[in-house]
């Protein structure tokens, strides 16, 4: 036996009898109080989040990860589509009319930063394009987005929206996850992981990439993050179809039938002998949507049978390469919203390394031109997808959300051309089911800089977005590291102003 001189002090207290027994006794009364306290009542009955609220964490079928559940309330909108524009649309030179900016034109007031993001600023600049009243509303929008300016009765701004940081990955993390750091569920992800699917066929989630590639958050931006992998979105576009979804020429159709049938059968005998293995299920899950997807996804991306009027209003020929390839990604989102899918995210700008106006809005350098670029690929595609989605009835049942990660500034930078990141004031605006339409929410102050009157974060504008979909953001939660958390962390309140009655 080893020398009990050896033994730690707290080694030798773990060997004596009496202590042990003392310790066995406490705990089996700890357990025998906990008992009756239950019994009685007493103790907390279920899980709370930081609200108070108790958790809603969907039922989900390991076996079917993809299936439709039900919302939390009734609501119009059952599928969304998210239009997201990186690089910072300037809000100063679309939507948000500041006459001040003219009448200060080339001045520096006091008040404003004489330093931001990229260093120094310049003066106060004006808008450089002109402003006029559109609509029955007389709603103040800018030769930029002449088509998008046709259609402001039928949409929803946010002209108070505010962010927590001025570095595009970091904002596009934060609007489109809830966070500013990498790893986290996207809006998407948490709309299907609640809301399933009515198509089987397809994805739950379809992103579709810019033209020129993926934004500078890359797949974060409708990543699964610590949900399940069922629920990230599968990106795809009308240029690039998804991967190794195509049969190989020497492989007949019978064939490839054939050994999808067989391994379906294995995985359903290999699922048998791991009944409770949830992650094995979702595998088998994804697998067999792959398999549907290869005459699904052809289907749905084949142009072909829309009529020249069609292509005609949406672009796709008469403008720009650029232009044309955005146009027909429009046309995909409306085709996979036709099929049923969940959640289309649609996006108009790219480029993980920056782009300085060229790839997305970020307008460090000759707004005039840069702004210009991306207006003329984004505004007639983004306006006949809605104006089509307005006339086939689809709006009845869908939400549509245009969104960007923050603003820029009311001078210019020291270079005398483009305007800075601004994340104290930017516009989004909503359209589509459950939404007030031809109705502004919100005021930055008269130079735009900052959000003035019912300024909304980022966490308010996605707990209204849930609360459309019928989800109550404080309630939807996953358990991960210790935490119940949710798309808006510990913040958020739904803005009520802007739900129709």
């Amino acid at each position: 036996m080893t020398n009990p001189e050896h033994i730690s002090f707290l080694g030798r207290r773990l060997l004596d009898r009496r202590a042990f027994l003392g310790t066995a006794g406490l705990s089996t009364t700890g357990l025998a109080l906990a008992s009756m306290l239950s019994a009685d009542g007493l103790l907390a009955d279920e899980i709370h989040t930081v609200s108070g609220k108790a958790p809603i964490r969907p039922s989900i079928d390991p076996n079917k990860p993809y299936a439709a559940r039900k919302s939390h309330f009734d609501v119009p909108a059952k599928q969304v589509l998210v239009i997201y524009c990186p690089g910072a649309v300037s809000h100063l030179d679309t939507f948000d009319y500041k006459p001040a900016l003219a009448k200060l034109h080339g001045q520096k007031p006091p008040g404003l930063p004489e330093v931001t993001f990229e260093g120094p600023s310049g003066n106060i600049a004006k808008p450089f394009w002109d402003f006029k009243p559109r609509g029955q509303t007389g709603k103040m929008v800018s030769n930029l987005l002449p088509h998008l300016a046709e259609q402001v009765d039928d949409f929803c701004f946010f002209h108070a929206m505010a962010t927590d940081t001025s570095a595009h990955p970091q904002g596009e993390n934060f609007i489109n996850t809830g966070f500013t750091m990498e790893g986290f569920p996207s809006f998407g992800a948490w709309v299907t992981y609640a809301l399933g699917t009515e198509n089987q066929e397809l994805p739950a989630f379809v992103a579709i990439n810019d033209p020129r590639g993926l934004a500078r958050s890359g797949k974060n931006n409708f990543g699964n993050g610590f949900l399940p992998a069922a629920f990230q979105g599968t990106d795809f576009s009308a240029k690039n179809p998804p991967n190794n979804l195509r049969r190989p020429e020497k492989l007949s159709t019978s064939a490839d039938r054939g050994t999808v049938d067989l391994l379906q059968r294995l995985n359903a005998k290999h699922l048998e002998r791991y009944p409770g293995d949830a992650n094995l299920a979702g595998r088998i899950a994804s697998y067999e949507l792959a398999g549907r997807m290869q005459t699904s996804v052809p289907e749905v991306m084949d142009l072909s049978g829309e009529t020249e009027s069609t292509l005609k209003a949406y672009g796709v020929e008469g403008g720009s390469e650029l232009k044309g390839q955005y146009a027909k990604n429009c046309i995909l989102a409306r085709r996979l919203l036709e099929k049923g899918v969940r959640v289309v995210q649609l996006f108009n700008g790219s480029d993980p390394a920056g782009g300085n106006g060229i790839t997305n809005w970020d307008s460090h350098s000759d707004i005039l031109k840069t702004h210009s670029m991306q207006a003329e690929i984004m505004d007639q595609p983004t306006a006949a997808l809605i104006a089509d989605m307005k006339q086939r009835g689809l709006l009845e049942h869908t939400l549509v959300v245009w969104a960007t990660e923050f603003g820029r500034m009311p001078f210019l930078q020291a270079n005398g051309t483009g305007r800075d990141h601004n994340p104290g004031a930017f516009t989004c605006f909503l359209t589509g089911a459950g939404v007030k339409l031809g109705f502004s929410y919100g005021e930055s102050d008269e130079f735009g800089f900052e959000a003035a009157i019912d300024k909304t974060t980022v966490y308010d504008f996605n707990a209204t977005l849930l609360h459309l979909m019928g989800l109550d953001h404080e309630r939807l939660t996953f358990y991960n590291n210790g935490l119940e958390r949710r798309l808006t962390n510990v913040h958020g309140h739904v803005v009520k102003d802007v739900l129709r009655g």
